[in-house]
């Protein structure tokens, strides 16, 4: 048996039980790293001397007989675009490789306090600007369960870490699909909270703007759906830097409803995709859920409007860190999302959050009605390496296939990516929304239609 195959809560029993040590199962995780990371350049920033002595302080805590947290002893990875003391955030930026953290960030000090040793700091495109991943300063990240195709982006190094072993739980963050496409795309899970569940604060960068504020969350990868439980229950602990964060209410009953749309707002679905939701619909429907078919509140519009005000925030805040990166994807990339969302004025951002409050309205009530929603991930199968920067048309063809990641974000909801089958080239998944603060509703899908997911070899 290898260690580092493991679930996280396999893993978490047998060194509670003193089966194992934690200094044995991160000497395990790094060994697999060893082996596997040169192929793939999921795992960009190494730490092993820290992650053998957090692992050898959580084996004391456990003899003494103390609680070192939920997460005890298992090794994850942090993404390269939040605080960790020591570690440079570079969030793939040449201009940031010196950008070295002073403390850990909310999600990375909710990590240790449930004792989890972080064995790694993983990948992300330039300013995690795209679906994909690659960067000029650490270079691109391979997909371990679909060679050719994306490991998605902008957690494409977390996804990756976690469907090949690296970690059984990878930290991602997500503002228009950045946890939800990697999970899809390597044909694991991924989870993204709603607006104040997990605190966010870099201390090195400061406050982001309101679209950054409103709409970007952390949140776990992981292969099985008591992982993304375990992780959640780590990530979510309060913290005082975060205004926005809020509590969990106590979970409520809810009706066993859901609502299937295998084409939200007109999109065109591939069949693949169609098969996988109404499959998993059935697997609802014999576990006693109503599945019907309502019109959902706009989606389309919120794409739209989310588009508005994450370009907004890029652009005030990032076009002169894009000229002095000279990054060639994010210059493409930039380049195209402005030709698809036009010049921000002040009325027309002001108009944006004025229409944010309406959807919200709207989606809320939809789902006091119908408490979760079964839709595609993305319209597409997962596209090959790199599709994205291939041409114009390319690029816009990706970003219309993506409308069910871009929109949920600009209302705050919550999102989680269920892999849920395969083919001989692609992996297969649905995704699951909810009303904010019930992402209970979603872990509990999970468990009725989540695959427990092995670490690619």
């Amino acid at each position: 048996m290898d260690p580092a195959t493991l679930s996280a809560s396999a893993l978490n029993a047998l060194i509670r039980s003193r089966e194992l040590s934690a200094v044995e199962a991160t000497k395990a995780t790094l060994a697999r790293i060893d082996r596997l990371n040169p192929g793939l350049n999921a795992i960009v920033q190494r730490m092993d001397d820290q992650a053998l002595r957090d692992a050898a302080a959580i084996d004391e805590r456990l003899a003494k007989g103390e609680d070192p947290g939920p997460l005890a002893g298992v090794p994850v990875t942090v993404k390269v675009n939040i605080d960790q003391a020591g570690q440079a955030t570079t969030n793939g930026l040449r201009i940031q490789s010196d950008l070295i953290a002073a403390e850990d960030s909310p999600p990375v000090a909710n990590l240790r306090r449930a004792g989890a040793v972080i064995v790694g700091r993983t990948n992300t495109p330039a300013f995690s600007l795209r679906w994909f991943t690659r960067n000029s300063l650490h270079g691109a990240t391979q997909n371990p369960a679909f060679p050719g195709l994306t490991p998605g982006g902008s957690s494409g190094g977390a996804a990756a870490a976690v469907a090949a072993g690296l970690g059984p739980i990878g930290h991602g963050t997500d503002i228009a699909g950045s946890i939800r496409y990697p999970a899809y795309a390597c044909g694991i899970h991924g989870l993204r909270p709603g607006l104040g569940r997990v605190p966010a604060f870099n201390a090195t960068a400061g406050d982001r703007l309101i679209g950054g504020q409103l709409m970007a969350t952390s949140g776990p990868l992981a292969r099985s759906a008591q992982d993304l439980r375990l992780a959640m229950q780590a990530f979510s602990q309060p913290d005082k830097r975060d205004p926005w964060w809020t509590p969990a209410p106590p979970p409520a009953p809810y009706p066993k409803r859901a609502a299937l749309a295998l084409a939200p707002d007109g999109l065109q679905t591939a069949p693949e995709i169609r098969d996988a939701l109404t499959a998993a619909a059935r697997t609802l429907e014999s576990q006693g859920w109503e599945i019907d078919t309502p019109a959902l509140p706009p989606l389309r519009e919120a794409m739209e409007l989310q588009l508005t005000l994450w370009l907004a925030e890029f652009t005030l805040g990032g076009t002169e860190a894009l000229a002095r990166e000279a990054d060639p994807d994010a210059i493409f990339v930039h380049r195209e999302l402005t030709r698809l969302a036009p010049p921000t004025t002040l009325e027309s951002f002001m108009r944006a959050l004025q229409s944010r409050a309406r959807l919200a309205r709207l989606w809320r009530g939809f789902f006091a009605e119908w408490p979760v929603v079964l839709m595609p991930v993305s319209a597409q199968l997962p596209f090959a390496d790199h599709y994205d920067t291939t041409s114009p048309e390319a690029f816009a063809k990706v970003v219309e296939a993506q409308l069910p990641q871009i929109a949920p974000p600009f209302m705050g909801l919550p999102g989680l990516a269920l892999t849920t089958g395969r083919t001989a080239t692609h992996p297969l998944g649905i995704q699951l929304i909810a009303d904010r603060t019930r992402e209970d509703i979603l872990l509990d899908l999970a468990d009725l239609l989540a695959l427990e997911i092995p670490a690619t070899a």
